[in-house]
């Protein structure tokens, strides 16, 4: 098992038009339709230029697999999780096993991505994700 990379941020928001035109102006990002289930009305991602959709945005009332309070505004509040893309699906199930980590798993089929939500020692929400496996 190996950690790839930081995949993307995920940020909780009232104004979710808004928020894409802040980082489509200020970073260049493209604002791109969030694959199914999400939709248009509650779901956006902002991509860089090779297309890699590194800020997820999100309104407050959009589905998500691992739902918790949110309070847009306040400091860091809107930051949902830190995403990374791995490699090691079930060798990394294993090691939560081992460590008796409460974790959630989630499949998006669309894009066939496999997903494990865990808190860190400090309760920061980790996302792993897991392409292809």
């Amino acid at each position: 098992m190996k950690v790839e990379a930081l995949d993307h941020i995920n940020i909780i928001t009232d104004d979710l038009d808004g928020t894409a035109d802040f980082y489509a102006s200020l970073l260049g990002l493209e604002r791109r339709d969030a694959p199914p289930p999400l939709t248009p009305q509650t779901a956006t991602w902002m991509c860089d230029s090779e297309g890699r959709a590194i800020i997820h945005i999100n309104s407050l009332d959009c589905a998500r697999a691992y739902d918790r309070e949110i309070t847009p505004g306040a400091l860091t509040g809107a930051l949902h999780h830190v995403a990374l893309r791995l490699t090691g699906y079930e060798e990394t199930r294993t090691r939560l096993d081992v460590r008796g980590a409460d974790y959630q798993e989630n499949l998006v089929e669309a894009i066939g991505l496999r997903q494990i939500f865990t808190a860190d020692p400090n309760n920061v929400l980790l996302e792993l994700n897991f392409f292809g496996e």
